[in-house]
């Protein structure tokens, strides 16, 4: 009847189960792999890839350098705030911050063999000695040239010696007894990037982007041996002595290290003989480094290795996700697109990554037959890639390609009921329909070619959007065109148009039960149809902006939403109602897809952060629901008090918007903020700095800070925590605000000036005018 069932379904409520996020921005890796994101260190356990720990600065600015003692007990960060902080990593506690004594930030740091001494690295060319246990600078020693980027104590802490390197690419040793520097390492001509010492501490082993690494002679303070690389080195790592290195090719006893480079290689030298002995292929290797034993870290992604056995791979870094689906039998992993020519396959038990090539491109979508071992791939190199997992292994690899569009594929859709055939929408206005190849080719093969059975000119702009139907006889196309269109796969007839979208249409999904269709558009609302009569049934609005997903979730019985407003809504179709809204991302959700079982859920944002969401009873969303409902009744105090508690920051924004939206809002938001908690009173204040960063959200901070500032004494102020952070914070984007508006307001002056113009010439003319308000003032 194409009418939209809406019988006994489970109703579903879901909850974050775990993330996937950015843990990992540049900087220097230790053994529990403890890297720096921006104002945080994150520590990831291995064995799980979860982030464990998140030191984060209160400030929000960016740690410049960090290092974790020998002993694992002490972590120390330096901020762009000059500011170094000694931290119980364990309980994420700050136990001691002071003043850098830098001028500059700094750019390096180490602890010697002691875990007492600290060696500071500044921009300014100084390096600072620290006595953490006595909490002291022992040693202010000047004479680098530049920013000092690498700072490494002696092993054998009896010599009391410590090298250091900066941008005139000389390697200093400084005799910490004296304060100064006795002698200078020439042999570089590019930056050094790593050094490492000989087991019985007489050789040093230097590292560079001029594609060389140099043996010292510590005793004579001279080369014994430049060994070409021919790739810039990043890093550089002795082999420990007395154990069997054979398998690496690794013959006698003398010193051997290991290199890795821009060429994403892993490389084992002999340094008696400047010879190559072994090569590991990896993928981009940007730093190396080693403690204990040969475990090393391989970093833009990120492999774990055992005497360069691989163990697991990490991605430290996502950029802008662009779909996600569930992959596997029992959707034990999932596949990844983001902004880049690489797919990524998440083992979601461990995070463990697979890195997939084969586009020149940027993957734009993602589609998985229905049995979740093989899926298929689009791109802007305008082809098509599909790929199978091998089940037992969880290994990935493409099987076939297919290329024939005019421009970038956009979306790409697999048969469900069968692994027939695909079908493509692209830029260039055609839908293409394929057949797979059969047989398949086994590992290791090249991929076959697949071609077009059929094409179609479908739309007069973009293919944004296709989808086969359950019974694999209906193909539906959204477009750019604001129209959707049925289809039949048999002969790529079409059936009708969906007419009603104001903007374009992002996403089509058949139900899984019924005769109906849902689209997403860039016109903010969702709109189910009828298949037989092309019919609007339903409309959904509650987005702020274009919705870019929808799936249907418990039977066909409700819809998930996502948009670029960075929300996911969950949608009752029954009652129209929007019944929950989940707030886990900070920029547009490209990516939303559930799993078979309707029990799991992702989500992915270009805020990089993949989101895994997991089915809960509905008594756990009691707070969500009460907050739909007391927006709703616009009860706004007991609505912004429960999204504080649930800390949702765009949740709390949404309310103090709908307040100053009231005919009395300045009052009336000063009424609510008044009536807060202090505690509810600093989260608000803590939200309002994130607000104000963005030109969007800045006259909604700036309301709030004015009932604050005004109405609370600065004595009460200054007991909220991080109240000074807060403030300073406030600062530059206020000015910057500011500027914006004196911008505006010159410009508005001159569009009066020409109007006062145009009146003058006119009424001179005999012309009639109509007098209005001057446009200056009316800005």
């Amino acid at each position: 009847s194409g009418r939209v069932r809406v019988g006994e379904g489970r109703a579903l409520f879901y909850a974050v189960s775990s993330k996937i996020e950015p843990f990992y921005k540049g900087g220097k890796v230790q053994q529990y792999i403890f890297c720096t994101c921006g104002p945080r260190v994150n520590i990831l356990q291995i064995d799980t890839g979860k982030i464990i720990h998140s030191i984060e600065q209160d400030d929000q600015e960016d740690i410049t350098s960090f290092s974790l003692s020998p002993d694992d007990e002490i972590l120390v960060t330096a901020s762009r705030a000059l500011l170094l902080k000694q931290w119980d990593w364990k309980q994420e506690k700050c136990t001691r911050s002071w003043r850098a004594i830098h001028n500059v930030p700094v750019a390096s740091m180490t602890f010697d063999c002691t875990s007492t001494l600290l060696a500071t690295g500044g921009c300014d060319g100084t390096i600072k000695l620290w006595d953490v246990v006595k909490q002291y600078c022992t040693h202010n020693l000047k004479g680098s040239s530049g920013v000092v980027h690498l700072v490494e104590f002696h092993p054998d802490i009896s010599r009391l010696q410590l090298f250091s390197s900066s941008v005139d690419c000389g390697i200093r040793i400084w005799d910490l007894r004296t304060s100064k520097c006795i002698c200078v390492l020439e042999s570089h001509y590019s930056a050094v990037t790593s050094l490492a010492f000989s087991p019985d501490g007489q050789t040093l082993v230097s590292s560079g982007r001029d594609k060389i690494c140099s043996v010292w002679d510590l005793k004579k303070k001279a080369v014994k041996r430049t060994v070409p690389v021919y790739e810039a080195v990043e890093g550089v790592v002795v082999l420990p002595g007395k154990s069997d290195y054979s398998q690496m090719g690794v013959k006698g006893e003398g010193l051997h290290f290991v290199t890795a480079g821009s060429k994403g290689v892993l490389r084992v030298w002999d340094s008696s003989s400047a010879r190559c002995v072994f090569t590991q292929t990896l993928l981009t290797v940007h730093l190396l480094h080693t403690r204990y034993n040969l475990n090393l870290i391989h970093i833009g992604t990120w492999s774990y290795w055992a005497c360069f056995s691989l163990l697991m791979k990490f991605v430290g870094y996502n950029d802008d996700i662009l779909d996600v689906k569930f992959l596997g039998k029992d959707d034990t992993h999932i596949v990844v697109s983001t902004n880049s020519s690489q797919l990524k396959v998440f083992e979601l038990a461990t995070n463990s990554c697979q890195i997939l090539y084969g586009h020149t491109d940027t993957i734009l979508s993602i589609d998985v037959f229905r049995k979740g071992s093989m899926f298929a791939s689009c791109a802007k190199d305008k082809s098509l890639r599909l790929w199978k997992m091998d089940l037992k292994s969880g290994h990935v690899h493409c099987v076939a390609q297919g290329s024939g569009h005019s421009n970038a594929v956009g979306s790409v859709a697999c048969s469900r009921l069968k692994k027939g055939f695909l079908v493509s929408g692209s830029q260039d206005c055609t839908i293409k329909l394929w057949d797979l190849p059969d047989p398949l080719p086994d590992v290791g093969c090249e991929p076959v070619l697949m071609t077009a059975r059929l094409t179609e000119r479908a739309h007069d702009k973009d293919v944004n959007s296709v989808t086969i139907s359950p019974n694999d006889k209906l193909l539906a196309s959204g477009s750019q065109d604001r129209t959707a269109k049925l289809w039949s796969l048999a002969d790529m007839s079409l059936l009708g148009v969906f007419r009603g979208h104001s903007r374009g249409v992002w996403c089509v999904q058949f139900s899984p039960v019924d005769q109906v269709l849902a689209t997403a558009s860039a016109d903010g609302s969702i709109k189910i149809w009828s298949i037989q009569e092309f019919s609007c049934l339903r409309t959904f609005d509650g987005h702020d902006a274009s919705v870019l997903k929808v799936i249907f979730v418990s039977r066909g019985t409700q819809l998930v939403s996502s948009g670029s407003d960075g929300l996911v809504k969950l949608w009752t179709i029954k009652t129209n109602e929007c019944v929950k809204t989940f707030d886990a991302h900070q920029d547009k959700v490209w990516a939303l897809h559930g799993s078979s079982k309707d029990d799991l859920m992702v989500t992915g944002s270009a805020d990089s952060t993949i989101t895994l969401w997991k089915e809960c009873e509905m008594k756990q969303s009691k707070l969500q629901q009460e907050l739909s409902n007391l927006l709703h009744e616009k009860k706004y105090l007991k609505a912004l008090g429960i999204a504080i508690s649930l800390d949702q920051p765009h949740t709390a924004l949404r309310v103090i918007r709908e307040i100053r939206q009231q005919e009395d809002g300045v009052q009336e938001l000063e009424k609510t903020l008044l009536k807060l908690r202090q505690d509810q009173k600093e989260s608000v204040l803590r939200f309002s700095v994130v607000w104000n960063t963005n030109s969007r959200s800045c006259l909604d901070a700036q309301a709030v800070l004015q009932v604050l500032l005004t109405h609370l004494s600065p004595e009460e102020i200054l007991q909220y925590q991080g109240t000074r952070t807060h403030l300073e914070g406030l600062i530059p984007y206020t000015e910057r605000h500011m500027q914006r508006i004196g911008r505006l307001l010159q410009a508005s002056m001159f569009l009066d000036y020409m109007w006062q113009k145009m009146l003058s010439l006119a009424l001179k003319q005999g012309f009639p005018v109509c007098i209005t308000t001057p446009i200056a003032k009316c800005c």
